[in-house]
């Protein structure tokens, strides 16, 4: 997923539309679906949801994982592993 070019529109489509509507569910469909980097950036955008193919799934779903404990790392400082 071009995150610069494609992920400004992505932002921009979820700010807009949940302006107008505050529940609205976003998210995305296709092979990003099931890729890490475009699994974190939707994490990070605020999407509700990716969709893959089948045998993405596990991929999709530890990157989800991962990203929502990255952020809860970059929330709390000091805490988690020592670099």
């Amino acid at each position: 997923l071009d995150q610069v070019g494609v992920g400004q529109l992505i932002r921009m489509g979820v700010e807009k539309g949940r302006s107008t509507r505050p529940n609205l569910k976003v998210g995305i469909c296709g092979e990003h679906g099931g890729d890490p980097k475009s699994v974190e950036f939707c994490h990070r955008t605020g999407l509700d949801y990716v969709s893959c193919s089948p045998y993405r799934v596990p991929i999709a779903r530890l990157a989800a994982a991962q990203a929502v404990l990255r952020e809860n790392r970059e929330k709390k400082p000091g805490k988690g592993r020592k670099k």
